[in-house]
């Protein structure tokens, strides 16, 4: 058996672990779905953290799986360990962005209940601002990062200390979360708990990190975004969960 073949089932056997912890998240959120779907508001940030973390674990561990097995192998020992810390840290990060998330899902409720009208410029809003980011330097530096992260895993040789491979996974996170951020905004349009729209954006996600074209992919999807945010106006069904069709689907968070 060669170097080679080994390496290669090394890399298999990795990315296949943190791929089946994506796909148990999946699982988790498609058998709880119809728990979260129904019910008021009722602010229960806790629920909605759970909901939230398992929601990103689902949707970005597909598209990192290579750099987290990548990561695993940048030691001579202790690979195992090292990859699952490494993913621990990443979502660690996706999970503290649920707190502006539930302040966005609470405040949508809100304003939409209070002015139904107000549901469709905001959704133009989001569709806007996840549009002009798309097409932003910053977003083209943290999407360089995510697709050819050699550099920062040279970087996090350098991480010292018990913490240091949950620390390097939560600075991989931060890239991601900088680059993904405006994608996952549009949830709040198309509704929290929409699989179509989770499983859509997981897609484009991946897409934009493992194609060849991915960037001019992220432009693309910029450029609908703003397309999006102007034919709202004229087509509300294209934001249900501002406009009225899919508000249970946010309000439903909070009640596992």
């Amino acid at each position: 058996m060669t170097r080679t073949t080994i390496t290669v089932r090394h890399r298999t056997r990795y990315t296949g672990l943190v791929l089946l912890t994506a796909a148990a998240a999946w699982a988790w959120v498609v058998l709880r779905r119809g728990d979260m779907g129904s019910g008021t508001m009722t602010g229960d940030l806790l629920a909605f953290m759970v909901t939230w973390t398992v929601m990103m674990t689902a949707m970005m561990l597909p598209a990192t799986a290579p750099v987290a097995s990548l990561y695993a192998r940048t030691g001579p020992v202790h690979e195992a360990p090292r990859m699952i810390a490494f993913t621990a840290g990443y979502v660690l990060v996706w999970a503290a962005a649920g707190l502006p998330a539930y302040a966005l899902a609470v405040g949508a409720v809100q304003v939409t209940t209070a002015h139904p009208a107000a549901g469709t410029a905001a959704a133009a809003a989001v569709f806007a601002v996840n549009g002009v980011y798309q097409l932003t330097p910053f977003k083209d530096f943290c999407l360089t990062k995510c697709r050819s992260p050699i550099g920062l895993l040279l970087r996090y040789a350098s991480y010292h200390g018990p913490s240091r491979h949950v620390r390097a996974g939560a600075h991989h996170g931060a890239f991601c979360l900088g680059c993904c951020w405006s994608l996952m905004l549009l949830l709040t349009a198309f509704g929290v708990m929409n699989l179509w729209a989770m499983a859509g954006l997981a897609t484009v996600v991946a897409a934009e990190k493992r194609l060849p074209r991915g960037p001019l992919l992220a432009r693309a999807v910029g450029l609908t975004s703003l397309a999006l945010a102007i034919a709202v106006f004229w087509a509300p069904f294209l934001a249900p969960n501002l406009t009225g069709g899919g508000m249970t689907g946010m309000r439903g968070l909070q009640h596992l």
